[in-house]
């Protein structure tokens, strides 16, 4: 669906669960692709384009948020059809062109099934860069470090437009970041970002107006709440090892237990690493 003058969503099912996630066309002279998506997201964001009056080949840019297959599936597949230059922070840019090394660091049970092919990373970015879409569009590149090191968000001036990849916990979610102090500070330089319109993140369905900075404040105090209650479970039940203390999270949470994965629980585990702070709000 377009949601502002250049920006269109698409939402990609998970093919074995009932989550999603999005990948954004930036449409102009060329076109701009935010994230891929899963393996199977090709019949979705091409039939949109065809729809649309726009074809694959047009893509000249791939720009990544960060490596994890559920965003990068589709990649390898839209370079050969479009020849276009893929883009990615350098600490992210070994799992996007091995992902076999991807699989043995952080293996997943559904990782085969989003992702089958390597891509190379033609442009390292860099915090504060800007690339050029071309017809006057502008990407503003913002390093966005705490979901994964090298995670990083896109700052679209023209439509005041923020792509945020999953830099931004959803209230109600999982909680799934690898550095809660680094997570923090990185909505906060979201946050300090003027004049934003329109937010599109990876977790959220588009938001727009004023609500773009309070779903910002609202993450903010969802990670303090996780990390209340890693403290209070952790000081109640001393002998819990991760994985128990990962599921008495999410049942605080209101989180169904099923979805508990080894991910979940490093995030606990990250939180463990500062249970010394009562509050990881204040760095």
């Amino acid at each position: 669906m377009r949601v502002t003058e250049h920006v269109h969503a698409i939402k990609v099912p998970f093919a074995v669960s009932t989550r999603f996630v999005y990948a954004y066309l930036i449409y102009g002279k060329q076109i701009c692709l935010v994230d891929s998506g899963t393996a199977s997201a090709k019949e979705k964001i091409f039939d949109y384009m065809q729809q649309t009056g726009r074809d694959p080949k047009e893509i000249s840019w791939l720009v990544q948020t960060h490596s994890h297959a559920d965003h990068i599936g589709l990649s390898a597949e839209i370079k050969k059809i479009s020849r276009c230059k893929v883009a990615a922070h350098a600490a992210e840019k070994a799992w996007i062109e091995d992902i076999e090394l991807q699989y043995r660091e952080r293996p997943t049970a559904t990782f085969r099934s989003y992702v089958q092919n390597s891509v190379g990373v033609d442009v390292v970015v860099r915090d504060g860069e800007t690339l050029d879409l071309g017809g006057g569009l502008t990407l503003e590149v913002i390093h966005t470090p705490g979901h994964s090191n090298g995670s990083v968000s896109y700052l679209l001036p023209a439509d005041g437009a923020l792509f945020s990849g999953d830099a931004i916990p959803p209230v109600g979610g999982l909680p799934i970041y690898s550095d809660v102090l680094a997570t923090v500070k990185s909505i906060r330089k979201l946050r300090e970002a003027p004049g934003l319109k329109a937010l599109f993140s990876s977790w959220h369905d588009p938001i727009q107006g004023q609500k773009v900075y309070q779903v910002m404040d609202e993450s903010l105090a969802y990670i303090q709440k996780v990390h209340d209650l890693v403290r209070q479970e952790k000081a109640q039940y001393p002998a819990l090892n991760p994985k128990e203390l990962t599921l008495r999270v999410l049942k605080g949470l209101g989180v169904p237990e099923s979805l508990l994965n080894p991910i979940v629980i490093t995030t606990i585990e990250a939180h463990l690493k500062e249970s010394q702070r009562p509050n990881v709000l204040v760095t």
